[in-house]
């Protein structure tokens, strides 16, 4: 086990020094990207434009200029040349096999027993804007962790199988400790044999035209680009992997591309970009060669490149002394804009503040955990795709000036929580969109007061009462579908259970709770007992009844409220009734009953755990209203609400 991160487990079967007998083991429509309310971003985004259009941003810069007016240069660039291929003897096969679908849920056992670690990826890539097809070549450190049941004799005899997720381009040779192997494929499956425990080397040479994953394609200016889009499992479409947010690693990717093209991906330069070397892959005429390297663990869906005509808009420091991955002098990270020349006044506008939310949310949860922090106009299918240190944004949004700022925010939240803190299965997600929804609300609260927050909040929860979403639960490990996990349960409802926990245990244990989560599960992965445990420690309370209603079970509660008042003995009665389905459960929720009366009013607390529950009250005059729950913390219906 690497002492960054927790390994991956992967599937590892007995091996005979030959692969007979191995066990074979098995496009997606665009999502709707969950959004907070038009109304409420298109009320934001006027905001931040007036905001923006006060500032005085510098100028659009080409690649060379890596920090604005005041920036120090980075000091400590790597000089690691990139990969050197050893020589394949023999081509295995040219043929591009049909690609498996996209966005399938693994199969139970597939990557779950036993354990090995992935440490790094070593992707060289080369691209061309004439051409799709791409050839590769990965070099993958691993280590296999001998069990304390296997006899230090003959362990390093022990066969294995090293399994990598890959589909769709043809493999052209492989090595595994520098000897060249005969894999095998199954369907979405590349297998390897490996001999003994510890650490190896596997190196793969594929070719082709990937189907998915990495979208080779003009851009909405009609200029080509090549952009990876890996969400949730399309890795796998472009370089050899373990697709799954169990597994993290360090990684470097070194590109060859067209010289008048930028090339963006996770990490830190590793050296300027250069003319391509004569033996570079793909070959180097009119080719220059870019290397980004990062020795802090990445899930492998937020592993990107990005290769285009860019404009590179500085965009300030932030985390200086707080971002431990840091290349330069100072300990700051660089926040920039990568976006097409035609767009960068809306996008100086939008990722205006994009700075001051690294800040905030470093101040708010911890250290930055990687390299530097680039916003890059993209041809991903989703509104934002938070990929670690490179955050890609749909390019329409940005060419049609409707990209919002609680994109950016939300998108900025999962550097923390997604891509540092990474989900252990997919269907643990709302730990990475719960969370990343509900924390970019908190931007807005602390920049432009509660009224921007009270607005957002109120449209993640009409999103959640109008979405079929709701007859599921959060937690839902009976969808095979991963697509569909990008719904109202993952994002507004997820927010929602962050929401009422604050309310529930006050801003000072909720936050530490918080905070404590993440210093634990920094660059590793987590499930929701973890959350949960944590809370749990800080506040004193058992939640195990709190998680089961919210997040293991669908819905939410439907209340009536009927009350009445005695005016001889100035006694009144409050009935609160649950109406929602019977396949709902019935919630318990502490909460408040505000008894107006007047210009006054009194309060009571209550916990409401019944389907109908009653609640009395003394009041010398009769009350001119009451109202359950008056400061919004449940995530509730309540009959009437809204009617004339």
């Amino acid at each position: 086990m690497s002492e960054r991160h927790l390994p991956s487990r992967l599937i590892m079967t007995a091996l005979c020094l030959t692969l007979a007998g191995c066990a074979s083991y098995g496009g997606a429509p665009e999502p709707a990207t969950p959004a907070a309310d038009a109304a409420v971003d298109a009320a934001a985004d006027s905001a931040a434009a007036a905001d923006a259009a006060q500032r005085t941003d510098p100028a659009p810069t080409r690649p060379d200029a890596r920090g604005g007016e005041g920036q120090q240069e980075v000091i400590a660039r790597r000089t690691d040349p990139g990969p050197t291929r050893p020589p394949f003897r023999a081509i295995i096969d040219r043929r591009e096999p049909e690609p498996i679908e996209a966005g399938v849920a693994p199969q139970a056992g597939e990557y779950f027993f036993p354990q090995f670690d992935i440490l790094s990826y070593d992707v060289e890539l080369a691209l061309s804007d004439t051409s799709k097809v791409i050839d590769g070549f990965v070099r993958i450190a691993f280590d296999i962790p001998k069990p304390d049941s296997v006899a230090v004799a003959g362990a390093d005899a022990v066969a294995h199988t090293l399994s990598l997720d890959f589909t769709g381009l043809a493999m052209l040779g492989a090595m595994m400790d520098g000897e060249e192997q005969q894999s095998a494929t199954s369907p979405g499956k590349l297998l390897i044999p490996v001999l003994g425990y510890g650490r190896h080397t596997a190196e793969i040479l594929y070719s082709g035209t990937p189907d998915d994953g990495l979208i080779i394609q003009d851009n909405v200016h009609g200029e080509p680009t090549v952009f990876a889009d890996n969400w949730p499992n399309r890795a796998r479409f472009w370089f050899p992997s373990v697709d799954h947010p169990a597994d993290k690693a360090a990684l470097s990717f070194t590109v060859h591309a067209p010289e008048r093209w930028e090339v963006i991906s996770n990490g830190a330069l590793a050296a300027e970009p250069s003319p391509a070397a004569a033996d570079a892959l793909g070959g180097a005429e009119g080719k220059r060669t870019w290397r980004w390297q990062s020795d802090v663990p990445h899930p492998v869906y937020t592993m990107v490149v990005g290769a285009a005509a860019f404009e590179i808009l500085p965009l300030g420091l932030a985390a200086c002394g707080h971002a431990p991955a840091s290349q330069r002098e100072d300990g700051c990270v660089e926040v920039s804009a990568w976006v097409f020349a035609p767009d960068t006044a809306f996008a100086a506008q939008v990722f205006g503040r994009a700075a001051e939310m690294t800040d905030y949310y470093t101040e708010l949860f911890g250290d930055f955990p990687y390299e530097k922090l680039a916003n890059v106009q993209s041809s991903t299918r989703f509104g934002g795709m938070e990929n670690s240190s490179a955050i890609f944004y749909s390019e329409g949004a940005i060419a049609e000036s409707r990209l919002s700022e609680t994109t950016v925010a939300h998108e900025i939240v999962h550097q923390w929580f997604g891509d540092s803190a990474t989900e252990a299965d997919w269907n643990h997600l709302w730990l990475s969109e719960g969370f990343a929804t509900y924390f970019a609300y908190q931007f807005f609260l602390h920049a432009d007061g509660e009224e921007a927050f009270e607005t957002r909040l109120e449209g993640a929860r009409q999103g959640v009462l109008g979405s079929d979403a709701s007859q599921r639960p959060i937690i839902d490990p009976e969808e095979t579908n991963l697509y569909r996990l990008l719904n109202s349960n993952n994002y507004p409802k997820g927010g929602w259970v962050l929401h009422m926990l604050r309310g529930m245990l006050g801003d000072e244990a909720f936050f530490r709770g918080v905070r404590t989560y993440y210093e634990r599960h920094a660059n590793s992965t987590a499930l929701t007992a973890d959350f949960q445990s944590v809370l749990q420690e800080v506040s004193g309370e058992d939640l195990g009844w709190y998680f089961e209603q919210w997040v293991m079970r669908p819905g939410f509660p439907r209340f009536s409220v009927d009350w009445i008042w005695d005016e001889g003995t100035g006694q009144g009665k409050i009935e609160v009734t649950q109406t929602q389905s019977a396949d709902w459960p019935t919630f318990r929720m502490p909460a408040e009953i505000e008894i107006q009366i007047g210009a006054t009013s009194q309060r009571l607390d209550v916990e409401i755990s019944e389907r109908v529950h009653t609640f009395e009250f003394s009041s010398p005059v009769r009350p001119t209203d009451v109202v359950l729950d008056p400061d919004g913390w449940i995530l509730k219906e309540i009959a009437g609400e809204g009617e004339d």
